[in-house]
């Protein structure tokens, strides 16, 4: 069974500026000769972490990862002027140009998913592989999963709470009704909408590993932007077609991929994983029977890691 690699800083770190109000932190770790590998975290807004770094081996891998706009440390914090799908994507190539980098591995989970597979689709000479963890396609049906029908009756009680969070008025559309609390100027109320968003989002990615925060915790203003983030890129439907990612997989055939997806992943249900797989028949499918949504516990890390590890062995044999 194989563990994360050791914790390790980086080598390189700095703020990319862009063409508009955004600069995008952005940091590289390992060999600075190895394997180009760009992280694509999730969210939207959930940022970079230092155990992020750790899933490639740093003697042979050169490990890019960068904060999206609005997200982790780079500037300005959850602003949403100029922050869609397709910025992100066009900062990706940006990021790829500075460091004068030929080809990456693509490495990304959840919303990082959906954003390999659109990078890959409009730059796919770019891409040497992709590794996909808990498939998110972006469709009506997934974002119905999580904030409407199928979830809900999984965790009722916690989304029961979430409901009773917004006005009654707004609760049968709940993404539009906690866009109108969270822009809204009720102080309170809007805290509310955050707090509860943000504890259904972790009892549905976490399980009974999900620990409540006391109510008394004080609701930070990031917090709310970052509620805010992620409810912007959902009520744009991540601003893309309905079913792009999937119809334009004929497109990554040749691609060489790995999709690894748990089966208690209640985020991202395995129907996703397995679509894709249909769409991308050469590709490796990995199904782990006792892993959910977050990128921890043994059976993921071993997974990703054998993936990154066969991918480097794959490169060094060529």
């Amino acid at each position: 069974m194989k563990t994360l690699y050791p914790e390790i800083t980086p080598y390189h770190s700095f703020f990319l500026e862009t063409d508009s109000q955004h600069s995008v932190y952005v940091e590289q770790s390992g060999n600075p000769d190895g394997i180009a590998v760009v992280f694509l975290h999730g969210g939207p807004c959930s940022g970079t972490k230092p155990d992020h770094r750790r899933f490639f081996n740093p003697a042979l891998y050169r490990i890019i990862l960068f904060d999206q706009r609005g997200c982790g440390q780079s500037l300005p914090f959850g602003e949403l002027e100029h922050n869609t799908t397709q910025d992100l994507i066009d900062d990706m190539e940006r990021i790829r140009k500075h460091l004068a980098i030929s080809q990456w591995l693509v490495f990304g989970g959840s919303w990082g998913a959906a954003l390999a597979l659109l990078y890959t689709r409009q730059h796919k000479e770019k891409v040497a592989g992709l590794i996909i963890r808990a498939v998110f396609l972006a469709r009506q049906q997934d974002l119905d999963w999580f904030a409407k029908t199928g979830a809900a009756n999984i965790y009722p009680e916690q989304w029961q709470r979430l409901l009773e969070s917004i006005p009654e008025r707004y609760r049968d559309d709940l993404v539009q009704g906690l866009c109108n609390v969270l822009w809204g100027e009720d102080e309170v109320a809007k805290r509310r909408g955050a707090r509860e968003w943000m504890a259904w989002g972790g009892q549905v990615a976490l399980g009974n590993a999900y620990q409540p925060s006391p109510k008394d915790v004080h609701v930070t203003e990031s917090m709310v932007k970052q509620v805010r983030m992620e409810l912007h890129y959902a009520k744009h439907r991540y601003f893309i077609a309905e079913n792009q990612i999937l119809e334009q997989c004929s497109a990554l055939l040749d691609i060489p991929t790995v999709i690894i997806h748990g089966r208690l992943d209640f985020v991202c249900p395995i129907e996703a994983g397995y679509r894709l797989h249909k769409a991308l028949p050469n590709a490796d499918y990995i199904v782990l029977p006792e892993a959910g949504h977050i990128a921890q516990g043994n059976e993921m890390i071993n997974a990703l890691i054998v993936a990154t590890d066969n991918f480097a062995a794959q490169c060094n044999n060529k």
